[in-house]
């Protein structure tokens, strides 16, 4: 069409019903009978738009989508932080493309908030903003509070045995689908995901604490997995207790643990530690647990607290000098139960003791064997301080105690050996110690001072440098997988190596391990 003026127009006939517009002309009356007794006829509006001379090219018709300035998206993702914030946009919807996002606004945000939750012990009260049909979508318990038979309509909820941290990870898995995980918040986030009955969140925060797993935090993590009922968490703890026993007892978390799990630990059959370390480690616990419960740091509080726990630990299979020097002299036990192990250690007719006198069994290593045969020659495998080494993974997490070595092909000598390993070239653990040859083909173990964890799928190195005038053995038909146990082993050549060793042939036949 063209206007008055000569201009191109386009026009539209919009087809509205008669009651739609007697209802937005002015003159119309309010409740109008002949509007609600028929039908409503149709009618027409035309509508002119006024268009430009120029022609727009089909990309200019349909343009496309401009991407959202990042800073307009931190803008609102930083707001999800802020309590107490506003969405200043009134058409933020249209900066989000998926309903994921725009539903990710909503997380910790007071638009549109119905609920608020007052989070945490007395002091470190939050309140957190909540809308309940996004809760209850993500939480059978959130649906049973607000929507089940016995829900209660109710603004604030309080919510003092989980922490403010945890609360807010919980909820940001349930608005934004994200897991957001550290190691100081993933235990209470898990009590958080078992209360409310999130299990993908739970399974995520089993397999976070799984692989950050060390003997550091091992009886910590015990004693949490048997409070969230996680058999699975539980096993890994034991495996990394077992094997990492005396860095287990000696790490600070051994002293955070329950009674019950003190005892679980003490009565355990393969704990692979010396007795006295198991004796220090318990007194350890007792003094820890005086101040927990607030009493004098005593030698009778100490023996208080231990209760029948004392009794677990094995103190006649020490050895002597450690129990004379050591628990004989820390007050702990009593006069008659000293003089009484004094004697089952001298007398042929041994005193009944409420101790366990059975020596624990501990681990017992297994050796990953690389090569099919040995050999020596006149004029090799000498050292003189260089370094052989080979790089290895596993498919299931072991923990390497050791290496076996070749000895001399010349009759008796000894060896000195400096031991490492390493992964992406950081040093993991190392030892200096001499080994004697007997001239055998054997191999002779070198143990490192506490065993070390290897996690699946990765490569380590392992180097030794030893140093001995005589002409060793070495090994030869080397296999790049060997499979030992229920373990797999995979072998390639390491950059360390300067002294010919490789997968093929050379040093380091064994590995030592724990599994």
């Amino acid at each position: 069409m063209v206007d008055a003026k000569g201009r191109k127009c386009l026009t539209f006939f919009l087809m509205l019903p008669e009651s739609v517009k007697s209802r937005s002309s002015k003159s119309s009356k309010k409740g109008s009978p002949s509007s609600s007794s028929k039908l409503p006829p149709v009618c027409y509006e035309i509508i002119t738009l006024k268009t430009k001379k120029k022609k727009k090219m089909s990309a200019e018709i349909f343009p496309t989508k401009k991407p959202v300035p990042a800073t307009t998206v931190q803008q609102y993702q930083q707001q999800n932080l802020n309590n107490n914030n506003t969405i200043q946009n009134c058409n933020w919807q249209g900066l989000y493309s998926t309903i994921r996002e725009r539903n990710s606004v909503m997380f910790n945000n007071e638009l549109m908030a119905d609920v608020h939750f007052l989070v945490g012990s007395t002091g470190s009260v939050q309140r957190l903003p909540g809308h309940r049909y996004v809760l209850a979508v993500g939480s059978s318990v959130f649906h049973a509070m607000f929507y089940g038979e016995l829900a209660e309509n109710k603004d604030e909820i309080r919510i003092p045995d989980v922490e403010p941290a945890a609360f807010l990870a919980m909820l940001k898995y349930i608005y934004c689908d994200e897991i957001d995980l550290s190691a100081d918040t993933v235990l209470a986030t898990l009590y958080s995901a078992k209360k409310y009955i999130v299990p993908h969140l739970a399974r995520a925060c089993v397999n976070f604490l799984e692989t950050s797993l060390s003997a550091k935090n091992a009886c910590v993590l015990l004693s949490q997995s048997c409070l969230f009922e996680e058999p699975d968490l539980t096993q890994r703890c034991w495996e990394v207790i077992d094997a990492q026993a005396e860095l287990a007892l000696k790490a600070e978390g051994f002293c955070d643990i329950d009674v019950t799990t003190l005892e679980s630990i003490l009565q355990r059959e393969t704990l692979n530690a010396k007795e006295i370390v198991v004796f220090e480690a318990a007194l350890n616990w007792a003094e820890a647990e005086c101040q927990r419960q607030e009493l004098t740091v005593s030698i009778d509080n100490k023996r208080k607290v231990l209760g029948k726990a004392v009794y677990l630990i094995r103190v006649p299979t020490m050895g002597l000098d450690d129990f004379a020097n050591s628990a004989a002299q820390s007050g702990v036990l009593t006069l008659n139960e000293t003089n009484d192990i004094f004697l089952w250690y001298t007398a042929a007719k041994k005193p009944e003791l409420q101790f366990a006198c059975k020596e624990r069994k501990g681990l017992s290593p297994q050796r990953c064997h690389r090569f099919q045969s040995c050999a020596y020659r006149s004029n090799q495998w000498r050292y003189r301080g260089r370094c052989d080494s080979i790089q290895f993974a596993v498919d299931k997490r072991v923990f390497i105690a050791g290496f076996g070595l070749y000895g001399s092909s010349c009759g008796s000598a000894e060896y000195s050996a400096k031991i490492e390993l390493k992964r992406q070239g950081v040093l993991l653990g190392q030892n200096v110690s001499k080994y004697f040859s007997d001239g055998s083909s054997n191999t002779f173990p070198v143990w490192f001072e506490y065993p070390v964890q290897i996690e699946p799928d990765t490569f380590y190195t392992a180097s030794v440098v030893l140093d001995g005038n005589e002409l060793s053995y070495f090994g030869q038909e080397g296999m790049t997988e060997v499979q030992c146990g229920k373990v797999t082993f995979q072998y390639q050549c390491s950059s360390d190596s300067t002294n010919g060793t490789g997968v093929q042939g050379g040093q380091i036949p064994e590995l030592i391990f724990y599994a």
